[in-house]
């Protein structure tokens, strides 16, 4: 089972092939993961943990089209690819010059085949990444991390779900964080 944390940066996993760009860091390989092809081979990866790193790659849609290319080429089917970004509307995102896109829920299923003939039989107009690209990632969970002050008024009971919701879509620093997990689909007509 070949496991890889790609841009660890100082957070290198133990059981993990540890990547990122900077030597410094002394991880695994280094490799700069807008530089493509990815050293590894196709279909051979069981599980990616990219914690606060895809935000910061892929400044152009076809620098990022090519990492979620690679993402895909370089998963077996059913691997498993964990994700970690700053919310887009906290300080945590805007806060850093470094992080060129946001990532989110939305985002992540334009690249799931499932979801692009849903749209399409449906008439939506959201664009078929997944089919455009030949990829296919199934979005298996996504949830949210409340900055504290928030997650202390649900604590405190004095917010409902509807509430978050409403705060996290109309407010900055509601949500620090998103984690995002998404299962390569590769023998699937």
């Amino acid at each position: 089972m070949l496991k890889l944390n790609l841009g660890c940066g100082q957070n290198k996993r133990e059981g993990f092939v540890n990547v990122d760009m900077y030597a410094s860091f002394a991880p695994d390989v280094v490799w700069n993961l807008e530089q493509t092809p990815w050293p590894f081979e196709t279909s051979s990866v069981d599980e990616i943990v990219m914690n606060h790193v895809l935000e910061h790659l892929g400044p152009t849609p076809d620098a990022f089209f090519g990492i979620i290319k690679e993402l895909y080429r370089i998963s077996r089917d059913g691997a498993v690819l964990n994700i970690a970004v700053p919310h887009p509307r906290s300080d945590g995102f805007t806060g850093d010059p470094t992080h060129v896109r946001p990532i989110t829920p939305p985002v992540m299923s334009l690249f799931s085949k499932k979801m692009n003939r849903e749209w399409q039989e449906k008439g939506w107009p959201n664009t078929p990444l997944a089919t455009y690209l030949d990829v296919d990632f199934e979005m298996t969970n996504a949830s949210m991390a409340l900055t504290p002050v928030w997650a202390k008024k649900v604590q405190a009971g004095e917010l409902s779900n509807e509430d978050i919701a409403f705060a996290a879509d109309s407010y900055f620093n509601v949500v620090s964080e998103i984690q995002i997990t998404l299962v390569a689909r590769k023998n699937v007509i």
